[in-house]
């Protein structure tokens, strides 16, 4: 009978043969790790790969030492100590504009230009022909004319930031008036009520929650109005009894009493994407055509670039938003001027199918569903798991068109010795993580969202992986 006495010689003798930190660093398979990560990154590794033996043999003093096994260790954990946190994934949710996981991907003629811009200097805030210092806004502003016959733009880092600082430019000390059905909450505790309070503006309230008249604004005006506020409905609407100022009601009253209109469109929809099943999206270039004096919105929604808050509007205006000492905190820097630049300048060609965001919204059902056969039959052939396709809806995503799907065919996986959860778990473990939807005991993958043929065969890959671990 072992006595706990034994026990503890057995665990001691056992902890005095590992190697010591230095003479596993002086081994010739890890001198190479040090070379690639560094000496700090590659001795971290190893005390932790022998602390983690200590902790076993202390379990078990039978437990194997073995210098091989330790190097094997070392190498994984410096490994996963230098890789990025920040990892591309496969979207397969569906869910084009998803906020979780980076909203709008850039398109590879935008992300070219990023490139080349970050790489090199640049005239960011340097005019070529007065060979004297420049704005950084007339990259955007000329192109913002050209597509949407803005008179000025302003780029901040989100539309967030853009509203804040509109109304904290324009309203501070005075009276907002907004209908109390647009008071609303997005992602983040974003609120509407908030950021008005923030920027030093008092809300003024009017009309109910389901119900608003252009008599309800016009009543409300004062001495102490300085802005008339339209907020895009973003991921929630109202259905039954509603009632909502059309928008040339609102541009006629602010024109009557001299206080300008803004608008917060948020999902920055640039284009008519009726036809594709979006048809209550308000349109940047229809609001400014319309007379609305201030337009925001975010530049990673609908319009399918970098995150970034635009604001487009009268000249004056934002000359006066673009003179608030709180305007240098919040802009830009030059990549994310380069990518709108060249986003604008696809929409200016037409070239929607260069803006990912753009090219899954207008792709058609029956172009998704070829793409589902194949890999379906791909993952099929594998053996071991239950597959079959089946209609089901997209959605644009990221606050964008509430309410508002997209007709998809999705892949719904199955497997015998996994539950839904435990496959999905499994392929966000893949090496790059898959994102699925998980409905009725069923893996769904919809290839709306998946970026074309490389990104199909990692899929394939990794269900590659899973079934060979499962045999």
């Amino acid at each position: 009978m072992k006595t706990p006495e034994a026990k503890t010689g057995r665990v001691a003798a056992a902890l005095r043969r590992i190697p010591a930190i230095e003479s596993l660093l002086n081994r010739e398979e890890l001198k190479a790790l040090t070379d690639r990560f560094g000496q700090q990154r590659v001795t971290d590794a190893a005390r932790r790969a022998t602390e983690a033996l200590r902790q076993r043999i202390q379990q078990d003093p039978d437990t194997e030492i073995s210098v091989s096994s330790l190097d094997r260790e070392i190498v994984m954990l410096a490994d996963a100590a230098a890789a990025f946190s920040l990892r591309p994934v496969i979207n397969a949710t569906g869910v084009v504009l998803h906020t979780n996981l980076g909203r709008a991907p850039l398109g590879e003629s935008v992300a070219k230009r990023v490139a080349d811009i970050a790489s090199r200097y640049s005239n960011l805030e340097y005019d070529l022909e007065e060979a004297e210092r420049g704005k950084r806004d007339v990259h955007t502003a000329k192109l913002f004319a050209e597509l949407l016959g803005a008179e000025s733009a302003l780029v901040v880092n989100n539309n967030a930031a853009a509203v804040f600082l509109a109304l904290n430019a324009l309203a501070e000390g005075g009276e907002v008036i907004v209908s109390r059905g647009e008071l609303i909450e997005i992602g983040g505790s974003f609120r509407i009520p908030d950021i008005c309070a923030k920027s030093g503006a008092t809300l003024r309230e009017v009309g109910t929650t389901n119900k608003t008249r252009v008599a309800d604004y016009a009543a409300a005006l004062s001495e102490r109005t300085r802005l008339l506020l339209r907020v895009h409905p973003s991921n929630f609407r109202i259905v039954g009894f509603v009632e909502r100022p059309r928008l040339s009601e609102l541009v006629n009253l602010a024109a009557r009493s001299h206080v300008p209109l803004m608008e917060d469109l948020g999902s920055g929809c640039l284009e008519n994407l009726s036809a594709f099943g979006l048809s209550e999206d308000a349109e940047v270039g229809e609001s400014l055509k319309a007379g609305v004096d201030v337009v925001t919105f975010s530049g990673d929604k609908l319009m399918g670039g970098p995150q970034a808050g635009i604001i487009l509007g009268k000249r004056e205006l934002l000359q006066k938003i673009r003179k608030n000492p709180l305007f240098r905190a919040l802009r830009v820097d030059k990549l994310t001027i380069a990518a709108i630049e060249a986003t604008v300048a696809l929409y200016l060609a037409e070239d929607y199918g260069a803006i990912p965001a753009q090219r899954m919204i207008r792709a058609p059902k029956d172009a998704i569903a070829r793409r589902a056969e194949a890999l379906e039959a791909s993952i099929r052939a594998l053996g071991g798991f239950s597959v079959s396709l089946q209609d089901g809806e997209s959605v644009a995503g990221g606050g964008s068109t509430p309410g508002q799907t997209i007709p998809t065919k999705l892949i719904a996986v199955g497997d015998a010795q996994r539950s839904a959860d435990e496959l999905a778990t499994a392929l966000r473990r893949n090496d790059p993580p898959i994102i699925t939807r998980v409905e009725d005991d069923r893996v769904l993958l919809d290839l709306r969202t998946v970026l074309g043929e490389e990104e199909e065969r990692e899929i394939v890959k990794a269900f590659t992986r899973l079934a060979v671990a499962r045999a």
